[in-house]
């Protein structure tokens, strides 16, 4: 170990000393930053290097007298250039930890260190650098101040090297990406636009009073140049000739950079010349302060690419067409595909169908086996759609899964198209046995626009993809009247949500034993304008579509714990509400949470709340909605079936769901008079006697059919023969009559 003494006596011997020429020129400044626990340490280091310069540039010095103190002032300072760091201080190794915290967690790669410490051979000095990325690694004993000189100096240009390379790889990236914007425009106007927003973006400039133009003739006056591109405050004078600027300076630069054939860089404006004699344009920039050499190079070779397109028509027509192909499969994309369904429908409307294949759980592929499996799904699917179909049909990819065909009805039919499937595709190592959904729409029964045609075979599509019973369907005008009432009533439910229109009623559920109201069902009702009410059997669907749902989910079991406040308030503390809910509520992460908030918030018994699931939502995906119920179940939470019979149900998975409750639906109460029109009422209760649950029958409106659930043991009733769904007004006045 080396003591402090032995420390300060580093201190750059007299013998070692050298003597600099001093410099009187300094352009800009290297900033240090110097990390130790010694606060002489910093002063004569500071003294040390106090009259160098490097590269014409003087030292700025920061200090930090420990590892975290560093860091700290690192991830708020990362323009430092080197750093002078000691390896001893809060621990015998905190100044190798900071060196790894500044690479891994910093992302500093660019600024240089040179460790220092006062204990010779505590680290080998190769294994250090290998491990660390670390410029120089001294004792102090050897720094004299002739070799920290000299670590300072390798240190900087060494920074400064690895920075320039940086910039000069932003730079190249900024100008691909450039590039690749500016060479898929089409318009004259557009591609003038994009170059005067890309170089204000490559030298780090808004694209504030920059414009571009071209001219007709030599270039001796202004009067045939144009305005084809600009931003800022020029844009208004797209097309428009130069002169109309009212700028004699601009006018002027413009004009002499055309003239010449050179760039002008200036202290207030930049001019850019591209072009050649025949296709010659001037990009004109308000900088405001001179461009940097370095930026000036970027610009220059970003210059020389665009000339290239700017001059060559030829690649403008090849990009076209690379505009309209789509890259992967090596067929028309959606662009090229609308226009050929256009044509298609103006020349031969009569015999000829358009179809769209949309590729089933195409995501899982790509999720379980990964994007370039997918991809040689997609050309696998290609390779043999033109070869079933390429003589007879156009075949294009106009989606990331969604193939289009245009041909002849009689051949491209769902039969033919299905076949395409029935064979597995290799990919790789993976044979993938796949399923499609097929949108036909015949032309003649569609207009005469591509989009619009497109529009319609999407529409069949989307139709297809929700049958049951089988995967595609072909469109007609009657499926677009219903999407667009759809879309209206959503946006009348979206909007009247929104404005608090929305109604909560309540239907009293009835104990057959006593005649007492145990509770209710809160229904959600949709009032229009006239009096009259959506049904919820219409309104409900939408808004699950639209996911909707959740948000008035949310507004009901709100409703419903304000009821249960208000009727503990007078005198009804024992009735419990059912709330229903869908399966757009249990696939949103935070249903559960949100009802067991609700609950808290409006401070409510738990068990006065029963949540109503019919067995549709419980078979859509039965793992989601039993573990949110046990969730909810061990909160204390009640749980009912709905419709229970109706749905295809799993007695496996009834036997896992946390219930208190079955519904016996009312079209079974309904049935009653047919032969055996009792039997699956009487099993359903049977059922629920047997797992130890509650069974409530709804629907009930006649007494024989009271007579009947009572007399298979059910326990609750609910229907009109006891009461109609009701306001809460209505139902305070209600409960009042009933327990009078």
């Amino acid at each position: 170990m080396v003591s402090k003494a032995a420390d300060d006596d580093f201190l750059f011997l007299a013998e070692d000393e050298t003597n600099l020429e001093a410099e009187t020129q300094s352009s800009g400044e290297w900033h240090l930053l110097i990390v130790d626990d010694d606060e002489e340490i910093h002063t004569v280091t500071k003294l040390a290097l106090s009259d160098l310069l490097v590269l014409d540039r003087k030292l700025v010095f920061h200090h930090a007298f420990s590892g975290k103190e560093a860091l700290k002032f690192l991830a708020q300072n990362p323009y430092i250039a080197v750093i002078l760091l000691d390896v001893v201080m809060e621990s015998d190794d905190a100044g190798l930890k900071v060196v790894q915290q500044i690479r891994d967690e910093l992302k500093m790669d660019e600024v240089r260190i040179v460790l220092r410490t006062g204990q010779p051979g505590y680290a080998p000095e190769e294994s250090v650098i290998k491990e660390y990325d670390i410029n120089d690694y001294k004792t102090k004993t050897e720094l004299t101040r002739n070799k920290l000189v000299t670590a300072i100096i390798s240190s900087i240009r060494s920074y400064q090297q690895i920075r320039t390379i940086n910039q000069n790889r932003i730079g190249l990236q900024k100008i691909i990406n450039a590039g690749a914007n500016l060479l898929e425009q089409h318009s004259l106007h557009e591609f003038s636009e994009g170059v005067v927003t890309q170089i204000s973006s490559l030298i780090g400039l808004h694209a504030e009073g920059v414009l571009c133009a071209q001219i007709e003739d030599d270039g001796s006056s202004s009067d045939n140049i144009y305005v084809l591109g600009a931003a800022g405050h020029y844009a208004p004078y797209i097309k428009c000739k130069l002169e109309r600027l009212n700028n004699n300076r601009i006018i002027q630069q413009i004009t002499t950079c055309l003239a010449e054939r050179r760039h002008i860089f200036t202290e207030k404006d930049t001019v850019l010349y591209l072009g050649n004699i025949d296709h010659a344009a001037a990009v004109y920039i308000e900088t405001n302060r001179p461009v940097e050499d370095f930026d000036r190079q970027l610009i220059e070779v970003f210059l020389s690419n665009i000339s290239i397109g700017y001059e060559n028509v030829t690649l403008f027509q090849q990009l076209k067409h690379a505009a309209y192909i789509d890259p992967l499969t090596k067929t028309p994309n959606r662009n090229e595909f609308t226009s050929l369904l256009q044509e298609t429908r103006r020349l031969d409307p009569a015999r000829n169908v358009a179809v769209l294949i949309d590729i089933d759980h195409f995501s899982d592929v790509n999720d379980g086996l990964g994007q370039e499996t997918g991809n040689e799904l997609l050309i696998a699917i290609t390779h043999r759609l033109v070869a079933q179909f390429g003589e007879i049909a156009q075949i294009g990819r106009i989606g990331a899964d969604v193939f289009g065909l245009i041909g002849p009805e009689q051949a491209l039919t769902p039969e033919s198209l299905s076949g395409i499937f029935e064979m597995p595709f290799q990919c790789s190592e993976h044979s993938l046995q796949v399923n499609a959904s097929f949108g036909f729409c015949r032309l003649r029964d569609s207009a005469m626009h591509g989009l619009t045609i497109l529009k319609h075979v999407y529409i069949a599509l989307n139709r297809a993809k929700k049958h049951l019973s089988q995967n595609f369907e072909y469109y007609s005008a009657q499926m677009e009247e219903q999407m667009v009432d759809r879309l209206v009533m959503l946006r009348s439910l979206r909007s009247d949500f929104q404005k608090d229109k929305l109604q909560l009623w309540y239907q009293p559920q009835i104990c057959l034993k006593s005649g007492h109201v145990l509770g209710m069902e809160a229904l959600l009702r949709w009032p229009q304008p006239d009096g009259s009410f959506i049904s919820p059997a219409v309104f409900i669907p939408l808004a699950e579509y639209s996911g909707l749902i959740i948000e008035i989910g949310d507004w009901v079991l709100q409703q419903a714990c304000k009821q249960l406040q208000s009727l503990r308030s007078q005198g009804f503390a024992h009735l419990r509400i059912a709330v229903n809910v869908s399966m757009p509520q249990f696939r949103n992460h935070r249903f559960v949470q949100s009802v067991i908030d609700c609950v808290e918030r409006y401070q409510v018994d738990p068990a006065l709340v029963e949540l109503e699931i019919t067995e549709s939502v419980v078979m859509d995906d039965p793992k989601i909605v039993i573990a949110a119920l046990n969730k909810l179940k061990t909160f204390g939470i009640k749980v009912a079936i709905d419709d229970f019979g109706i749905g295809f149900s799993s007695l496996s998975y009834l036997q896992q769901l946390p219930l208190d409750r079955i519904k016996i639906d009312r079209a079974f109460i309904q049935g009653f008079d047919l032969p055996n029109g009792t039997l699956i009422a009487e099993t359903i209760v049977n059922l629920g006697q047997k797992l130890g649950l509650a069974t409530i029958a709804e629907g009930i409106e006649t007494q024989a059919q009271e007579d009947a659930v009572r007399a298979m043991g059910c326990q609750e009733v609910q229907g009109f023969m006891y009461a109609k769904p009701m306001t809460a007004a209505d139902l305070v006045k209600f409960l009042s009559k009933s327990e009078a």
